[in-house]
């Protein structure tokens, strides 16, 4: 007879694919009835741990566990690349930002360092301590970029965590501080734009998921392209950024570069659609990565990518738009949106043709 407490478990189990659930919840409900009197358990119930293992387990076999359908392997990749194309892009914004506001205090003299100085010691401990964590905080996520491609999965989940804290004070600080409150829209997407990818971090660079790796190029050369990118993009356009600017500016060559490197490596496949070794240049291997290198679901991580860094750049601009700026501002925010638009269109397009070519 079915007791309530296997109902109790069979419901939690249900979080678990379908896939998994019909190999293991047999075995799975047998040992966690195992121990427990038959008589106490009509008035039991799952533990609060043991709900957050099966949760977490569930998160798991849905993000490309070893033996997961393939759909699965392709989704779990999609969101390793989102993760760590967004991780570099904060990671590469938090040290330019930092660089270039140490260099401008620097080459103000003495009344340019007393002015960054004055944001940690003349406005009481409370608000200190807030700007130091805004400083230096972000640089967190230049450890968990480097962290999560050398395999360091547990340091670049808590360094992504950690660096994400500071985006949270303009939701939380009016409440316990005389900080002026900031415009809604604008700090909930601004969590959300550190929040997503620190998250999309720890779920889907599991203990069960492949190592991490860059479609093409070095760790290095990588971060230090991203940060070219973005500092050339507010030195030389001193007129133009706001805090959207030099991100949206990264992406957009970087996803360029992305689809370029996708072409030339289509290009090596031979007419027949099969690469000279006789694997198919279409599909997914297990490990989530098309046989012609590109990872499976790469275009829909850059797209989804591509559509946050997209929203981002719309709700900075928006304020704008009832003061008087120079039109060249407004201008050039207008045509980022338009190529951030299209990119992200092109993106989803290529992702659709892959899934519809496998």
């Amino acid at each position: 007879m079915t007791t309530l407490l296997e109902t109790r478990y069979r419901a939690v189990l249900r979080l678990l694919p379908a896939y998994y659930r019909r190999d293991r919840e047999e075995e799975m409900v047998e040992t966690y009835l195992w121990d427990v009197d038959q008589d106490t358990q009509d008035q039991s119930r799952p533990t609060v741990g043991e709900v957050a293992s099966i949760a977490a387990l569930a998160v798991r076999s849905r993000l490309g566990a070893p033996g997961a359908p393939r759909r699965y392997a392709t989704l779990g990749s999609a969101v390793r690349l989102f993760a760590l194309s967004a991780v570099l892009l904060q990671a590469a914004s938090a040290v330019v930002e930092l660089v270039l506001e140490v260099a401008w205090a620097i080459g103000r003299g003495g009344a340019g360092r007393h002015m960054v100085l004055s944001d940690f010691t003349d406005h009481g401990v409370l608000a200190g301590a807030v700007n130091a964590a805004q400083w230096f905080l972000p640089l967190l996520w230049t450890v968990a970029y480097f962290a999560l491609l050398h395999d360091r999965r547990r340091l670049a989940g808590v360094s992504a965590l950690i660096a994400a804290l500071p985006t949270l004070w303009p939701l939380f600080g009016p409440l316990v501080s005389d900080t002026a409150p900031s415009d809604p829209v604008f700090a909930v997407v601004f969590a959300l734009f550190a929040w997503l990818p620190a998250l999309a971090l720890c779920a889907a660079h599991h203990r069960d998921a492949p190592p991490a790796r860059l479609p093409a190029g070095s760790p290095g050369l990588v971060f230090m392209a991203g940060c070219v990118v973005m500092g050339m993009s507010i030195v030389l356009l001193p007129a133009f950024p706001d805090l959207a600017w030099a991100p949206a500016n990264c992406f957009v060559v970087g996803a360029l570069g992305w689809l370029l490197w996708r072409a030339r490596r289509e290009e090596g496949t031979t007419s027949d659609g099969a690469r000279p070794g006789g694997a198919p240049s279409d599909g997914a291997r297990s490990d989530g990565v098309l046989s012609g290198g590109a990872p499976a679901g790469g275009a829909f991580a850059l797209a989804a990518l591509g559509l946050l860094v997209l929203v981002v750049r719309i709700v900075s601009l928006y304020p704008w738009l009832h003061v008087p700026v120079p039109g060249a501002f407004i201008g050039g925010a207008l045509a980022q949106a338009a190529a951030l638009a299209l990119l992200t269109l092109a993106l989803a397009v290529v992702g659709r043709r892959d899934l519809a070519a496998r």
